[in-house]
This record gives C-alpha cells, sequence and structure tokens, in this order.
C-alpha cells in the first residue's frame, strides 16, 4: 500500500488531506491502495486566524469530526526531522520515538511567530499564533480581570504593529471589558517601522491610523523592544512602559523543519514550489501553506495567510495524488488578491490588488470580515463526506463579498 503522509493540519494541512481523499475516491480502483495519513502536534484544526478574538470558543476544530468520515487516518505527534532521501519522518508522540515512512509527502506544517532573543521576552510575553498560546493570554486577562487594582494592571504593550498586531490592539478593548478591566485603560502598539501597517501599504495607513485613534490606541513608532520584565516593557528609545501584559506579535517565519529540504529559500524560510505545489527539484515532496511560495499569478508570490494556503492545500491534495498514480495534475493560479483587516468595534478595512487600493471600510467591510472568520474559512463541520469533498475541489473560490461602501468613520 502506498502512503501519502500530510504533515500539519493547519489551513494548508487540513485541506491537503480533504483534498488527497477527495482524489482518492475520485479515482475510484486505482486509490484504494492508498493511504493518507495527517499529523500534527494537535488533535484539532485551529482557526488560526481567530486566535486574536473576544471569543475562542469554535476557533479549535476536532480533527476526526473532518477526517474519520472520509478516511484520513490521523495521528499526534511532534516532527522532530525529515529525511527526504529515505523518505522517513521522526516524530514524537506519546508512546515515544517514531519513524514514519512516505511514498509521497505534503509538508504544511505551516509558521511560527519569530521570536528573538530579547532578555525576559520567552518568559514573560504572549502570542496569539497557537490556540494554546491564545486561551493562555485569555487566562492571564481573566486573572487580572479578578485582581486588584496594580501598576500596569490595565496597560497592554502589543509589539509589532503589522497585520496580526493591529487586529490584537483594536481588539484589546472589548477583550479588557470583557475581562471586568474598565475605567483607565492604555493600548499601545510599538513597531520600530516609522508607520503603523507599513506592509499594508500607504492606500490603507489613514484608515487605520483613524481607527486606532477612535478606540484611544497609543503608538511608539520607531522604536524596538530592549527588554521585558513582568512589570512592563524597556523600549529602545530608553521609555519604560509599565504593564503586566505584552504581547508578542513582531512577524512570522516558516517552520524550521523547511530546512530539511535541500534547495532555494526566500527571506522568511519557505520553500520554493511550481503551480503545482511541487518542491522544486524534490521527487515526491510537495509543499503548501505558510511553509511554502509561489507565484499564483505570473508575477505575485503567494503571503502567509489562508487566502492562499487553502487552496494550496487543496491543489497539493489533488496533485500529490495525482503524481502518485501518474495522471495529469492541475495548475493553481489566482488572479484576485485582497485585504480585510480586522479593526475591532470601529469596523475593518477591505482592500483589493497588490497596491491594495481601498474598497470599503468601518461595519461595511466589518461584515465581509465576519463572513470570512466565522463561514467562508470553514470546513463543513456536519460529517458529510459529499460536502467534505465537494469543499476541497481544486478551484479557487471568488473574492469575498462586499457591503456598500461605508468610509464615513
Amino acid at each position: 500500500m502506498a502512503r501519502i503522509v500530510v504533515l500539519g493540519a493547519g489551513f494548508a494541512g487540513l485541506w491537503a488531506a480533504i483534498g488527497a481523499a477527495r482524489k482518492r475516491d475520485e479515482v475510484g480502483a486505482a486509490g484504494r491502495d492508498i493511504e493518507i495519513r495527517i499529523v500534527d502536534r494537535n488533535p484539532y484544526h485551529n482557526i488560526r486566524v481567530r486566535n486574536y478574538e473576544l471569543d475562542l470558543s469554535e476557533v479549535a476544530l476536532p480533527l476526526g469530526q473532518l477526517l474519520d468520515p472520509i478516511g484520513v487516518t490521523h495521528g499526534i505527534g511532534e516532527v522532530e526531522a525529515i529525511d527526504p532521501a529515505r523518505h522517513e519522518i521522526s516524530l514524537v508522540t506519546s508512546d515515544g520515538e517514531e519513524t514514519l515512512g512516505y511514498d509521497r509527502l505534503v509538508l504544511a506544517l505551516g509558521s511560527e511567530v519569530m521570536r528573538p532573543d530579547i532578555p525576559g521576552l520567552a518568559d514573560h510575553a504572549f502570542d496569539v499564533d497557537t490556540y494554546i498560546a491564545a486561551l493562555r493570554l485569555e487566562d492571564h486577562l481573566a486573572s487580572l480581570g479578578r485582581s486588584v487594582p496594580s501598576p500596569g494592571r490595565s496597560t497592554v504593550v502589543v509589539v509589532g504593529a503589522g497585520f496580526t498586531g493591529i487586529e490584537v490592539a483594536a481588539e484589546m478593548p472589548d477583550r479588557l471589558a470583557r475581562a471586568g478591566i474598565t475605567g483607565s485603560r492604555r493600548i499601545i502598539l510599538v513597531d520600530p517601522n516609522p508607520t503603523v501597517g507599513a506592509t499594508i501599504g500607504a492606500h490603507a495607513r489613514p484608515v487605520i491610523e483613524a481607527a486606532l485613534s477612535s478606540l484611544d490606541i497609543e503608538t511608539r513608532l520607531g522604536a524596538r523592544v530592549a527588554s521585558v520584565e513582568a512589570a512592563g516593557v524597556h523600549l529602545s528609545s530608553g521609555e519604560f512602559i509599565a504593564a503586566q501584559t505584552v504581547i508578542w506579535c513582531a512577524g512570522l517565519r516558516a517552520s524550521r523543519l523547511a530546512t530539511s529540504f535541500p534547495g532555494a529559500r526566500d527571506r522568511l524560510g519557505r520553500l520554493l514550489v511550481d503551480p503545482f505545489m511541487r518542491v522544486a527539484d524534490l521527487r515526491g515532496v510537495f509543499a503548501a501553506g505558510d511553509v511554502a511560495s509561489s507565484v499564483v499569478d505570473g508575477l505575485h508570490p503567494t503571503v502567509m495567510s489562508c487566502q492562499f494556503a487553502r487552496p494550496m492545500g487543496r491543489f497539493a491534495g489533488h496533485n500529490v495524488v495525482a503524481d502518485l498514480l501518474r495522471l495529469p495534475m492541475l495548475p493553481l493560479r489566482i488572479d484576485w488578491y485582497v485585504t480585510v483587516l480586522d479593526l475591532g468595534s470601529w469596523g475593518a478595512l477591505y482592500t483589493e490588488g497588490w497596491d491594495r487600493e481601498v474598497r470599503t471600510t468601518g461595519q461595511a467591510a466589518k461584515a465581509t470580515k465576519q463572513i470570512i472568520n466565522r463561514k467562508r474559512i470553514y470546513p463543513p463541520l456536519n460529517g458529510s463526506k459529499d460536502e467534505l469533498f465537494a469543499a476541497a475541489a481544486p478551484t479557487v473560490q471568488a473574492p469575498p463579498p462586499t457591503y456598500g461602501v461605508d468610509r464615513t468613520r
């Protein structure tokens, strides 16, 4: 029996596994001797892009609910190493060390927040990179809400004024209120760049600045974190901000296991893949999601987001089975790009194109963001094999809907 192993159950990995099962089912008898196995360190699929939100109750979906109906085996394990020459994966599971062989591999281990060697960062800072980390932050805020007022109790410092940091900061007023931290509060965004949202573009910046101002969020731009302690954070400017909550959102990097493979990687450590999601010059290995970079429109490489991870996964899953059976593969091409940035109770920002032209803002854009976060990026949850396979078809969705033009905020 031939074995396809998918490493990682995030947006790319989950859809690669479902896509592979769909193609296996489609080919009928030819696919009966193909095993599809997915390995992740967790028994759930994390809707990771929602980890910043107020309500975390629906962001961890049990893998069994999604994979058992389609005959995909799944196991919990920490990937320690990959040997592409031997087609072997070294895992640590609850039973100890294990070696797992494969005939075809889909690498979908995603990305992780970059944590530089800053004194105190590992011990005192929070993040929302994983579901466990998001729960830890939620528990911390709830604990602060139950505590007596003290210096820095009602101050939150968010480090990194990029996409994640802005969303975390904008959601924080509501999160503090839910935790019972009322009255005078401070939320401060820190970033070494001279502007907020430096990578989001000049068109979007006035909207972001207006939203942050409306939410009373302060900024410390052109400043770096020198050290973190339980009582607060020291900045390179010499300023000390008393804060019992420091949240690190300063950039992502591809899984370190991408270095297991020879060949080119980009500045984020991502493996370069072709339009079929094959790792360049490496037979039998596919990659998708944040660990991979693919030029999807002839000019622009993918960015680390579920917008690209989901279709990359669907096409990788389809193609890995096709490759195993020597059938034609399908290239991925995506001719549109949008950004929908959550700005808390102020609303959201919806941009179109790689130059990020503003399309809608405020509550109109918020409606689109909620459709994305609560419906569009979710797999079918009713256990229907047919619906799961339909959702995993190797196609590209149309852009998300817009709801009027709201630029009056």
